[in-house]
């Protein structure tokens, strides 16, 4: 049987933001110009605002060593909860 969730999952942005960004102590800008995407998008993605699409999982599997599978799955879990 499926365990029940009592919260929601962690966004990913919020995590990449935590985990990532402010470990490394770095800016919003900093951190778009080395995934080369806009600024814009990374704080709406940090701040929750748009999910973690394919191609931004894959930037961020590459740039921290992770899988891009572990990024989808935290935002298909969000997805089903919402």
């Amino acid at each position: 049987m499926a365990s029940i969730r009592n919260r929601k999952p962690v966004h990913p942005g919020k995590l990449f933001k935590l985990d990532v960004m402010d470990e490394l102590e770095l800016s919003i800008t900093e951190t778009a110009r080395r995934l080369g995407i806009s600024r814009k998008h990374l704080s709406d993605f940090v701040n929750e605002k748009v999910p973690c699409s394919a191609d931004m999982a894959q930037r961020i599997a590459r740039a921290t060593g992770t899988s891009m599978q572990s990024w989808l799955n935290m935002q298909a879990a969000v997805d089903v909860w919402d």
